[in-house]
């Protein structure tokens, strides 16, 4: 986290609003720890990562959405039969990531 607090810093005196992602719960082989964080802000600039690239474009399109609602959510990426072509997981495991919109 400490990594993004400055980028975070500009965006904020840019009078951006922003989403955070983290990562809270892995399964099996994952790309990113528990704990892992990304940032998205209200022009779909992002900074972190909550996946190594497998699932951050649509991690990314769920924060925006927070921005605009402000209803937190509970994402969950895997790879199943039906999704093995869709947004997942290469690595087999599984992730939740917990999507929030920052308060100024």
């Amino acid at each position: 986290m400490h990594d993004l607090l400055p980028e975070l810093q500009c965006w904020r005196e840019r009078g951006l609003a922003i989403a955070l992602a983290t990562v809270v719960k892995t399964w099996g082989s994952s790309p990113r720890p528990a704990g892992a964080k990304m940032a998205v802000n209200a022009h779909g600039e992002m900074i972190g990562s909550v996946s190594g690239g497998c699932v951050e474009s649509a991690v990314i399109e769920e924060a925006r959405q927070v921005l605009q609602t402000g209803k937190p959510k509970l994402l969950a990426f895997g790879v199943s039969n039906e999704q093995a072509w869709e947004v997942g997981l290469a690595c087999g495991g599984m992730i939740e990531i917990f999507v929030e919109k920052l308060e100024n």
